[in-house]
Parts: C-alpha cells; structure tokens; sequence
C-alpha cells in the first residue's frame, strides 16, 4: 500500500479550507484516511497553516509521498528540512543538538519572515484606510463648500429681487403721493 499525504477538502463553496492527512493513495481525495496531520486555510492572508511535524516526520520516514502543494506546505513549516536533517543524523554527519539548532534557527528566520508580511500587509492597510479617510474628508469639504456658494447665490439672487420689489414699492408709493397732489393742483388751478 502506497501512502500519500496530500489536501483533504472541507469548507463551503468559494471558501476551500483543507486538512493535511496520510491517506492511501487508492482512496478518494476526501474518502477514508490514516491520519490528519494538520489543517491549511488559505482564505486568510498569509495563509494559515497548523501542521504536527512530528507526525509529518514520521510518515515522510516511513515512505509516504507528498503531492506537491503537500509538499509546499510540508516545506514552508519546516517538515521537510526536519526529514533531511534527521538523515543527516542517521549518517552521522551531525548530531541531534546540531540538528535542533539548525532547525531552531530557520523555523526563527522563517517566523521573523512570516511577521515581517504581516506588519507589512497591516501597514498597508492603514495607509489605504488613512488614504480613503483622507479623501474623504476632500470630498466633504468640498461638498460643504459648493453647498455654502449655493446658498450664497440664492440669497444674492433673493436680495436683488426684493430691493428691486422694495425700490418699486417705494416708486409704487410716490408716484401715488404724487398722483394726489398733482389732483389737488389741478383742483385748484380750475377754481
């Protein structure tokens, strides 16, 4: 029996998330397994990975074969480079200190890496959110001030109107005081 560890799906539809198992290589891709390993989401941005290495190990010295995006995930947590360190450790080149130390090393390079993205990816973010604000508040100082001009004009184009009202009323006004006064005159001037 030929072993594999490959991607068993779960999760809805248009949101994939994924467990890392030990499965026969004849069984269906979401059938019967041997043992889950880990789980992979890659929904969330750096994609998240849980994997027991330990267990990867061990199937890895027992035979199994990795598909490929297995073998991607295997070699992103380290499982990988703890299979061929503990090769080394078989053929006597290093000991099991130097082994951990090595190990220890890359999985801090690799973590530091991991958070660099995210710090990254979070920065970007608020710039784009600080951007967003900042043009936002461009657009509503320039909404309140076409809104101010607006009203303005309308009441410069209110005020001329009623000037021109109160003007006619007040020549509505004397030419009526006049009209009875020139009545008077003309009263007179017959008598």
């Amino acid at each position: 029996m030929s072993v594999k560890i490959r991607l068993q799906r779960h999760g809805k539809k248009q949101k994939p998330f994924y467990w890392v198992v030990a499965a026969d290589a004849r069984s269906k891709r979401d059938g019967k397994y041997l043992e889950k390993i880990g789980t992979y989401n890659p929904n969330t941005n750096p994609a998240t990975i849980e994997l027991n290495i330990d267990s990867a190990v061990k199937w890895l010295h027992n035979g199994a074969q990795p598909t490929d995006t297995a073998r991607a995930i295997l070699s992103y947590k380290g499982a990988l480079l703890k299979h061929h360190l503990d090769g080394g450790i078989r053929k006597g080149a290093l000991t099991q200190e130097q082994a951990d130390a090595k190990l220890a090393d890359w999985l801090d390079a690799k973590s530091g890496k991991v958070d660099a993205k995210k710090d990254g990816l979070s920065k970007a973010q608020a710039d784009a959110k600080a951007k967003a604000f900042k043009a936002e508040q461009e657009v509503n100082a320039k909404r309140l001030a076409a809104a101010a001009q607006a009203e303005a004009d309308a009441i410069a184009a209110a005020t001329p109107a009623v000037e021109e009202e109160e003007v006619a009323e007040v020549e509505a006004e004397a030419a009526t005081e006049e009209a009875p006064a020139a009545e008077e005159n003309n009263e007179t001037t017959e008598a």
